[in-house]
Parts: C-alpha cells; sequence; structure tokens
C-alpha cells in the first residue's frame, strides 16, 4: 500500500530527454537525478528504449523523467525506436534536447525542435561535453561528466514546468465546506484487490481538501444508505459500471454523476466527449468503433471495455458494428477506419498525452467520447449526469 502515498504518475510533470545517439542523454539524465538512472556507454544507440522514472526532483517536486533513445537511429529496429520516442512526445510537459556540442545542431535535432513547436511543448536545448569543446555563448552549457552547468539546467526545467492558466478542476468546486457525498464504488471482479481505483482515490482526496464529507457504499447498499441519512447528501458519484443501478436508487432531486464524468473533466475532455457520444445515434451496420485504455491490464470476463459496452452498444443502436481495441501507449495515429473513439477515464494518463488524443480525433474528424459518458447516454440517463455543469445542456441538442 506503500504507492497510496505517492503523487501518482500521472499528476507529475513528465520531463522527455531527447537527442541524438551519444549526445550524452543518459549521461545528463544521471546528473540532473543524481542516480544512475540510466546506463552510460561510448555505443551508439544504448538506450533503445524509453526509460522512465518517477521520483522527487528539487526544485520541481514530483516528476516522471523520460530518457529516449536516439532520434538518428537507424534500420528496421531503429525506426521503431524513433516512433517510441514519438510517443514520448504525447506526453511530455517540458523536452530537454541535448546536443553534443563538439557536433552542433544537426537536421536531426532541428526536426525535434520543430515538433516540440508545433505539438506547444516547452523545451529547451542544452549542449553536452561542454568540458570538452566550446559551444554557442547564447545558449545552455553543460558537462555531465564535471556536473557543469546542471544546476542551471535544472532551474531552467523548473521555470518551463510552471503551468499556466487555472488549475484542472476535479469535485471541490462543486462542494462547500461540511458538505457530504455518497461515493458508489462496487467491489466485483473487476475491482482491484485491496484497495480503490485511482479516481475514486483522487475524489476523496479532494473532498477532504476541500473540508466535505464523504460515504463510500457498494452499490448494493446504496439506496439503504440514502435512506439511513436522514438528509440529502450535495451528490452521489458513482462508478460507471453500476451508473442505471445508481440512478434508479437516487431520488431525482439529489445530483447525480460518475467518477469518469469527474475524470472527463479534470483532464480537460468533457465538453469533447459530451458532443462526441452524440455521434451514438447515428451509428451503422458496419461501423467500426475504437474502444482505447490508457493503461494495460488483466481483463476479466466482464472487462467494461472488451465485453460491456460493445455489447450495450450493439443491443442499444441495434446494429452490428465492429470493434477494435487499444491499450495503453499504443493509441492510433490514424483513426480514419473509425466513426467514433471511446476512450477511458484516462486516470493513468498525463493531461497532455488525453489532450493530445483527443486532438488526433478531432484533426480527423472522428468524434471521441469516453466510458462514463457512452454509458449514461445508451442508458437514458446522460442528461442527468451533467446537469451541474449548466454549460453543458445545450449540447445534447446541438
Amino acid at each position: 500500500m506503500a504507492g497510496l502515498n505517492e503523487t501518482p504518475k500521472a499528476n507529475r510533470v513528465h520531463i522527455g530527454f531527447f537527442g541524438c545517439r551519444n549526445a550524452g542523454k543518459s549521461s545528463v539524465v544521471n546528473a540532473v537525478t543524481g542516480q544512475e538512472l540510466c546506463i552510460v556507454s561510448d555505443t551508439k544507440g544504448t538506450t533503445t528504449d524509453p526509460v522512465q522514472k518517477a521520483m522527487e526532483l528539487l526544485p520541481l517536486g514530483p516528476v516522471v523523467i523520460i530518457d529516449t533513445p536516439g532520434y538518428d537511429d537507424e534500420g528496421a529496429l531503429g525506426l521503431l525506436r524513433v516512433r517510441r520516442t514519438k510517443q514520448v512526445l504525447n506526453k511530455t510537459d517540458v523536452a530537454v534536447l541535448v546536443v553534443d556540442a563538439s557536433v552542433g545542431l544537426n537536421s536531426f535535432d532541428r526536426e525535434l525542435l520543430n515538433l516540440f513547436e508545433a505539438k506547444q511543448i516547452p523545451h529547451c536545448l542544452v549542449y553536452n561535453k561542454c568540458d570538452l569543446t566550446e559551444a554557442p555563448a547564447d545558449a545552455l552549457h553543460v558537462s555531465a561528466a564535471t556536473g557543469a552547468g546542471i544546476h542551471e539546467l535544472k532551474e531552467t526545467i523548473a521555470r518551463l514546468s510552471l503551468k499556466e492558466g487555472a488549475e484542472p478542476k476535479l469535485v471541490g468546486d462543486l462542494i462547500s465546506p461540511g458538505d457530504f457525498l455518497v461515493l458508489v464504488t462496487p467491489i466485483d471482479e473487476s475491482a482491484p484487490k485491496g484497495r480503490l481505483i485511482l479516481p475514486q482515490q483522487q475524489v476523496i482526496r479532494d473532498i477532504l481538501d476541500h473540508h466535505a464529507m464523504s460515504v463510500v457504499v457498494q452499490d448494493t447498499e446504496l439506496a439503504e444508505t440514502l435512506a439511513r441519512l436522514g438528509t440529502k447528501p450535495r451528490m452521489v458519484i458513482t462508478d460507471s459500471q453500476v451508473f442505471a443501478k445508481a440512478a434508479a436508487d437516487t431520488p431525482e432531486d439529489i445530483p447525480l454523476t460518475s467518477f469518469s464524468i469527474l475524470l472527463a473533466r479534470y483532464k480537460g475532455l468533457l465538453e469533447t466527449a459530451v458532443r462526441g457520444a452524440a455521434a451514438i445515434r447515428s451509428l451503422r451496420d458496419g461501423d467500426k468503433i475504437l474502444i482505447s485504455e490508457g493503461c494495460t491490464h488483466h481483463r476479466q470476463c466482464e472487462d467494461i471495455g472488451t465485453v460491456k459496452l460493445p455489447r450495450l452498444l450493439k443491443k442499444v443502436t441495434g446494429k452490428e458494428i465492429l470493434f477494435d481495441t487499444s491499450s495503453g501507449s499504443d493509441f492510433p495515429e490514424d483513426l480514419s477506419p473509425y466513426k467514433l473513439v471511446i476512450h477511458c477515464g484516462g486516470c493513468m494518463l498525463p493531461g497532455r498525452e488525453v489532450l493530445y488524443r483527443m486532438k488526433c480525433a478531432a484533426d480527423q474528424g472522428v468524434p471521441m467520447t469516453n466510458y462514463g459518458i457512452a454509458l449514461a447516454h445508451l442508458q437514458g440517463i446522460l442528461a442527468r449526469s451533467i446537469a451541474m455543469f449548466p454549460d453543458l445542456r445545450d449540447l445534447l441538442n446541438s
């Protein structure tokens, strides 16, 4: 249970180190972290897969450090490694381009800089091996071998990591001190052994941070709990898999939503997901849907993504729909075969990667929604589940 004391990876600043082979990326990573995090060798291509490590890094705090393969790698395997490096960009909050000072910028480095700009990733350019040769005067200079310039590099990364705009909202802005909420968390074969899933943990913590109270029950005890409370809770928040039962057991005058809907809001996906749910009405025989999960896990016999959602979609629409699935970092770049993307809550993904996936779908004209909103729509309770967000209600009729 030690992991409960740690900041989830999805909520950490992701710092990616990029560059060509033998630029000294891994050596710079080790110098910045003060650990032998990466294997270092004079042999080109020592880093063959992205290496990531969650840690505390002063003066930033909780971060994920990612070392990537050389962007100039060659051959069939090299191209696969470069593809993995490009995937890392989709979750990177701050990018560090490491250049060998004795070589200088090359076409691969410039391509990376263009990608940083195109994806609007805050970044810095750092020349390594400056104990051995000169580098441009207007650039960051470091030596992973001697430690020179490493402190300045860390300060630069810290400045770049400062997030602009308002903090994302989970549930705290919807409640007041002293409110109490009922959280519905079914314990079935898909529930993790001995713990709650991450969105449930995060909502409970946000409630505590705002000096409110939560009552956590299984779906089988919801009706009895509401009857015994003696007063109305501020809202009921349910796991999406028992949305229909929670809606039936919760009186209409009590606001109802789901962990998945709150997480979609937190990740910046909510408006897109509500719009995307409308595409379910226009599905036809032979249409294909991508069901995508941000994490990898052992699938149970009643898995929500591969069993429950497809079954309900076919039942409600009456159409012979085809399904593809993806998990982890394997999100397809080409979404043109799909009429709809249904994504998980994204609790294990950094916000930047969720927004990247949302943009991929938007750029290709493919509607995108998420598990909780799709389930609420299919069960006729979407309007009720987003009623606490008045600016979204008009979307249902658009």
